[in-house]
């Protein structure tokens, strides 16, 4: 029988690399937990379970698992690849991305890092993982064992894109171009014309000459320019070539590079900024803008809240308690969240979490330490506050459109003003120092909670914000644009003006203005859902102290490490610090 099974594996191994040349299948033994014994090629992982690689653990039977975990997965390679690995310098291994840092090791030899792990824990949850296995490290007509050691600091973990793979190195593998701006962003700021730097490298032994093509498209995917530069690099040689791009318009760019030669072609890409500071979009309020929102939080106002807290015994700690808070808010909608307080008598300074779009807030969530009290609030219709509204998703957005008094939002903006009520009517907490934060609907909650509830609150931490700039968001975004094309499609006597209409109410490019705290701002330059370009149509609108931080790799996720900023700029605010 195990003659068979290792017959059927060395039979998978050769088929793959006749097909496909990928050595590798998307299953891979996984075990949580940590143990430097698990990198040792003759390690048994017999008893271990399988899992997919390109799908989080958590979809795999390990929800809410944060903390180590190993993937190890044992591949033959044949001799008969020999002559061509040992050409092309070695085999190429690639894993996509992790989530968030990860160290790999070929038969027991560690050959690639990622981030880095506790206590010294860097998040690299962005970055793709690719590195060349040199042929003095393989052994041929026999099984190698990789192991991949991964730390995942909260959210989804492990392995999550679906490029994973084993293949003989080529010459493009050799191949690196990248953006080479000043400011590791790649925002770049000050008066035209512009040039962009590219950074190409060779790192094989052989001369490449070749040309560099680049296409640059603004945010809104209309072409701005293109170029061509000839090239010659011997090997092991690198050169950075800047390329003329002009006077361009302040926002974002997205630019798509590749190197053609007769040996090897190599395309990569990415996206900058422009003097995003000066992207105009200017507010687009109704005359009765103000009233609109005067008027909802009279409504509010005039609801009792009926707070009431329910200690959850299983949650608490000798140092924090947490507690079920339960409330009314617009048009009487019961709504809940989690609370946690310190343990310690005493005055503090409180944060609102706000949520994303469809997510379920719960207490882990929620900031952890011992210097401030913390509230995760579930908006109507989302996680446990769906009793009196239940939209559905899809569905959310759309809820209501028809009618500005009664548009999703307004209620939901509602929603986290009562949450600040609630956090006034504690006397724990140091109603001086409230801060709130979230991200991508978070973010716009965010920004709304801030410009509603002005007084109160005292510093804003938006990340990726939502709901912001409708008429160039849905040019530059397919979602939630679909959403309401399909609706408009549906509704004709509605039309697009009646839809712009009722989303300037809760655009909160139009109650930026209003915000009065300092701002921290987070955003992604590869973001396709909420692109950084409707960020900076609500960011430019503020008249308050603010900053941003932009992350060159990241989509709309944003690596850990801002976890760590975020609260230390609350902090800062809060004196703490």
């Amino acid at each position: 029988m195990r003659k068979t099974y290792i017959f059927l594996l060395i039979f998978t191994a050769v088929f793959l690399q006749c097909n496909s040349q990928n050595l590798l299948t998307p299953e891979w033994k996984f075990q949580t937990g940590d143990s430097l014994q698990w990198a040792d090629a003759a390690y048994n992982d017999g008893h271990w379970k399988e899992i997919t690689a390109g799908i989080p653990w958590e979809r795999q039977g390990y929800g809410g698992y944060d903390g180590f975990a190993w993937y190890r997965k044992s591949v033959f390679i044949p001799s008969s690849l020999k002559k061509q690995v040992i050409g092309g310098g070695g085999l190429v291994l690639t894993l996509g991305r992790i989530d968030d840092a990860d160290y790999t090791y070929w038969n027991g030899e560690l050959v690639a890092t990622s981030g880095d792990l506790p206590p010294a824990y860097v998040s690299a949850y962005d970055k793709e993982r690719k590195c060349i296995i040199p042929p003095e490290k393989i052994r041929w007509n026999a099984f190698n064992v990789i192991a991949v050691r991964v730390y995942d600091g909260g959210g989804e973990g492990g392995m999550y894109t679906k490029n994973v793979e084993l293949k003989p190195a080529g010459v493009e593998d050799f191949l690196v171009i990248s953006p080479a701006f000043s400011r590791q962003d790649r925002i770049v700021t000050g008066k035209g014309p512009f040039t962009i730097p590219l950074a190409v490298s060779n790192t094989s032994g052989r001369k490449i000459d070749g040309i560099v093509n680049i296409k640059v498209k603004t945010d809104f995917g209309e072409p701005v320019f293109s170029a061509s530069e000839k090239v010659s690099l011997p090997g092991k040689q690198k050169r950075t070539i800047s390329i003329a791009a002009g006077d361009l318009a302040p926002g974002f760019y997205s630019a798509e590079v590749s190197l053609v030669s007769s040996v090897a072609n190599k395309q990569e890409g990415f996206n900058f900024g422009i003097n995003p500071e000066n992207i105009v979009s200017p507010v687009d309020r109704r005359p009765d803008f103000d009233e609109y929102w005067r008027r909802a939080k009279k409504e509010l106002a005039a609801v009792e809240p009926q707070f009431r807290m329910i200690r959850l015994d299983s949650l608490c700690t000798p140092k924090r308690e947490w507690f079920l808070v339960e409330m009314r808010s617009l048009g009487n909608v019961l709504i809940r969240g989690w609370y946690g307080r310190p343990v310690r008598p005493g005055k503090y300074p409180a944060i609102l979490h706000v949520q994303g779009y469809s997510s379920y807030m719960i207490p882990q969530w929620a900031y952890q330490g011992d210097d401030m009290v913390s509230f995760a609030l579930n908006i109507r219709g989302h996680g446990n506050s769906k009793d009196n509204v239940n939209p559905g998703f899809p569905g959310y957005l759309l809820f209501q459109l028809h009618d500005k008094e009664n548009y999703i939002y307004r209620g939901a903006y509602m929603d986290c003003i009562r949450a600040v009520d609630f956090l006034c009517s504690r006397p724990e907490v140091d109603t001086a120092r409230i801060a709130v934060e979230g991200g991508s609907q978070g973010g716009a909650l965010t920004f709304a909670t801030a410009a509603l509830d002005n007084q109160r609150i005292k510093v804003a931490v938006p990340q990726v914000p939502f709901l912001s700039d409708f008429r160039d968001y849905f040019r530059c975004a397919t979602w939630p644009a679909n959403e309401f094309e399909a609706y408009v499609r549906q509704h004709p006597e509605m039309g697009w003006d009646k839809v712009f209409e009722t989303l300037s109410y809760i655009d909160i490019k139009n109650l930026a203005p209003w915000v009065r705290c300092p701002v921290l701002m987070a955003v992604g330059l590869m973001d396709n859902v909420c692109p950084p370009h409707i960020n900076f149509a609500a960011y430019n609108q503020l008249n308050v102290p603010k900053e941003y931080i932009a992350y060159p790799e990241s989509g709309h996720g944003l690596p850990s490490e801002f976890q760590e900023r975020k609260i230390s700029f609350i902090r800062k605010v809060f004196g703490l610090e």
